[in-house]
């Protein structure tokens, strides 16, 4: 049976739903979270919200500071819910290297224990030093150097990063929120920065009612703050976890805003602090604004609900000649080079028979005048014991053709026949005189 793409997915990403919602690996801090926004909500509404209706019973308005504490509650969740249960923006990896970007730079080297060795050293290429580390793209103007991304397989496009959490590369990445358990980028930066700052109003809002629960007991009693804060420990436990919470959530706002402004990340932010370069991506203060909250927000990469089509196998790269063994070429050379000698030798024999029957041949048409002869007595004439080594040394320089699949005796070895031809004549001669 065919399966998905989360069930698949190479990421630590967890998926409920059947793939339709995806968080980060730390998802579980997001039970810490919801305590620490419901539980201090829960308390304002029961302690204080519902006291207060008494004191503004005019048009219901106590009603009012009771739903405006829930709703505002509610989308401050919704909002939190958007930011970690969202693809951040995901460059799907590729399942191989890009080829068309494939250049094999044979001078590169790596430094092993300070030592400079080659990439290829043993005959092997090194895979992750075939790809340039970075290339230069140009963004509004200006050059841009983007990196090769070993894990993803793929050139990060500019401003994306990869999340040692989430194993991903991230278009846009901002920073991984664990307060959320996700990673912020294009696709949920709106919605991180608008929890933010819509807890940071929350925050204001429980603050400032427990503040006045704390003033109308102070006028009603006619007393202290001290005899006050008595009759509603509540009010003082809500006024202290505010003012902590105002601390981070109201500092990571103003921070955010500033970001926003001059159109950096956080990642941007912290690794290019010092390094004064210039800002590409900064358009002016309105544009960068409109760029974060009035743009269209690009849907997600990643279909994780599809089926994973079947890969065609791909054909291995071809070894280079350094990559070949000996054990490849076919056996032993040397068994090759003994296979020649014995053919070579083998063919002499029979040119050399050859040349005797034609003596032979000779000698009988011109008659029987001379005694006779046999052919041990030729082959003695001819002194073939003492032309063995030369034959051999013959052998040794001539190919025969084996490769290129004829069996032509070579110049050498023809020159060598008509020698022995010539001393054969001679020798008959000899012998009939």
């Amino acid at each position: 049976m065919a399966k998905r793409v989360y069930e698949v997915w190479k990421g630590s990403n967890k998926f409920i739903l059947g793939g339709r919602l995806i968080f980060g690996p730390d998802a579980k801090s997001l039970l810490v979270t919801l305590l620490l926004i419901i539980a201090p909500v829960v308390i304002f509404c029961v302690f204080v919200a519902w006291h207060l209706r008494h004191e503004f019973s005019s048009y219901n308005a106590g009603y009012a500071i009771l739903v405006v504490a829930i709703v505002f509650t509610i989308y401050v969740l919704v909002l939190l819910f958007l930011t970690s249960a969202r693809d951040p923006g995901i460059i799907p990896r590729n399942a191989h290297p890009p080829e068309e970007e494939f250049r094999y730079d044979p001078s590169v080297s790596i430094d092993v224990g300070g030592r400079q060795v080659a990439a290829n050293a043993g005959g092997r290429q090194t895979p992750s030093l075939q790809f340039p580390r970075t290339k230069e793209v140009m963004v509004n103007g200006l050059p841009v150097r983007v990196k090769y991304c070993d894990t993803c397989m793929l050139y990060r496009p500019p401003r994306c990063s990869h999340c040692s959490i989430c194993n991903n590369c991230v278009e846009r990445f901002d920073h991984h929120c664990p307060w959320v358990g996700q990673c912020i980028g294009q696709c949920n930066y709106r919605y991180f920065f608008l929890f933010v700052s819509s807890a940071t109003l929350l925050c204001i809002y429980v603050f400032s009612l427990s503040a006045l629960y704390i003033k109308i007991l102070m006028d009603d009693y006619h007393g202290t703050v001290w005899k006050a804060m008595k009759e509603s420990p509540a009010s003082v436990i809500l006024m202290a976890y505010c003012f902590i919470s105002l601390w981070f959530v109201g500092g990571l706002t103003g921070f955010h805003l500033y970001l926003i402004g001059t159109n950096q990340t956080t990642y941007e932010n912290f690794r290019y602090r010092a390094d004064n370069r210039i800002n590409v991506y900064n358009r002016g203060c309105l544009n960068n604004f409109l760029e974060v909250f009035c743009t269209e927000l690009k849907p997600s990469r990643n279909n994780f609900r599809a089926f994973v089509e079947e890969e065609l196998q791909r054909p291995p790269p071809l070894p280079t000649a350094r990559e070949i063994e000996p054990d490849e070429l076919g056996g032993d050379p040397r068994s090759k080079v003994e296979d020649d000698l014995d053919i070579g030798e083998d063919l002499l024999k029979i040119s050399q028979r050859r040349n005797i029957e034609e003596i032979d041949e000779d000698i009988r048409s011109r008659g029987s005048n001379g005694p006779p002869h046999n052919t041990s007595e030729v082959d003695s004439a001819l002194g073939s014991d003492h032309r063995a080594p030369t034959i051999r040394s013959d052998a040794r320089h001539s190919s025969w053709g084996r490769r290129s699949g004829s069996w032509e005796i070579a110049p050498e070895v023809i020159g060598n026949t008509n020698v022995t031809e010539g001393r054969g004549h001679v020798t008959s001669k000899d012998v009939v005189q």
